[in-house]
């Protein structure tokens, strides 16, 4: 008979779509949480804890100068497993019912501008062979696409088609969705496109980006790539992109695009998600409507 973990495991793999590395997170921090319980409480069964139980963990966790947000997430993971027991009835009761998350401060992603982007497109110019044609499709395709990180990764080659300039992404929970491709940036790819045929060995044939050795890129490496790209123009702290995915929302909507279609591009399930990009919208508009108005002059 398989254990709660085990079943909590194929409900987030199964039902809920989670990725590898989500399901594996919510499952470490149930892990950590049943060895406090053992080392304070000497109870092995979590599924019969009460809330001042979970409160302690909090504490310990507070105390070991573990920051809200991390403590948030963790209570997430049992949030989400006491409620999963409620479902198949191992539980009566849910010990984190009346739980309240912890405040965290509110941190505002500040995206590149647009000069930033346009002076660092100039001199990057015109690349010349596999690894900097690449590159610079990958910056391209962050900013005039909103992927993911991952999504960039695990893009495929048959999810690709230049004949109707569309891309195929499958995003957080296998939801698939469809990316128009710009002009101006199809042409990249099909440079790109004639450089990879050259690539000898590809083991990760699959994948649409690769690595010179034939495999899929990895996350620091894609990571890596953004921040030195755009330290060239840019002294912002946080050149990663996540910053580009909310650059391309954020100049998107200062320049008329509705809430509505950025949801859509974007891939989120709901607008409370994309409406954290209007923030800087809101400045941008602010900024005109101050320069232009006779009363301000």
């Amino acid at each position: 008979m398989k254990s709660n973990k085990d079943a909590f495991r194929d409900y987030l793999e199964l039902e809920k779509k989670y990725s590898t590395h989500t399901v594996n997170a919510y499952l470490n921090d149930i892990v950590f949480f049943e060895v406090f319980n053992k080392g304070h409480f000497e109870q092995d069964n979590i599924e019969r804890v009460n809330y001042s139980q979970i409160r302690s963990w909090i504490v310990s966790l507070v105390d070991q100068n573990i920051s809200n947000v991390s403590v948030n997430r963790k209570m997430a993971s049992l949030k989400a497993f006491y409620k999963f027991l409620l479902k198949t009835k191992q539980i009566e009761l849910n010990p984190m019912l009346k739980h309240k998350a912890l405040k965290t401060p509110k941190i505002v992603q500040i995206p590149f501008s647009e000069k930033e982007l346009f002076d660092l497109m100039n001199q990057v110019g015109s690349p010349v062979g596999f690894e900097e044609i690449r590159d610079k499709l990958i910056v391209d395709m962050f900013y005039t696409t909103g992927m993911r990180r991952a999504e960039l990764i695990h893009l495929m080659l048959y999810n690709v088609d230049l004949v109707s300039n569309v891309i195929k992404v499958l995003g957080k929970r296998n939801k698939e969705r469809i990316i128009p491709i710009l002009p101006i940036v199809a042409d990249q790819f099909k440079s790109y496109l004639d450089e990879r045929d050259s690539v000898e060995n590809i083991t990760d044939a699959d994948y649409f980006f690769i690595s010179k050795k034939g495999l899929k890129l990895s996350e620091s490496f894609v990571y890596r790539l953004i921040n030195s790209y755009f330290s060239r123009v840019s002294e912002k702290v946080k050149k990663s992109p996540h910053v580009l995915r909310h650059t391309f929302a954020t100049h998107l909507l200062n320049n008329g695009a509705d809430l509505n279609s950025v949801k859509e591009l974007l891939g989120h399930s709901s607008l409370a998600s994309t409406q954290v990009y209007t923030h800087n919208s809101l400045a941008e508009l602010k900024k005109v409507y101050g320069d232009a108005h006779p009363r301000n002059k």
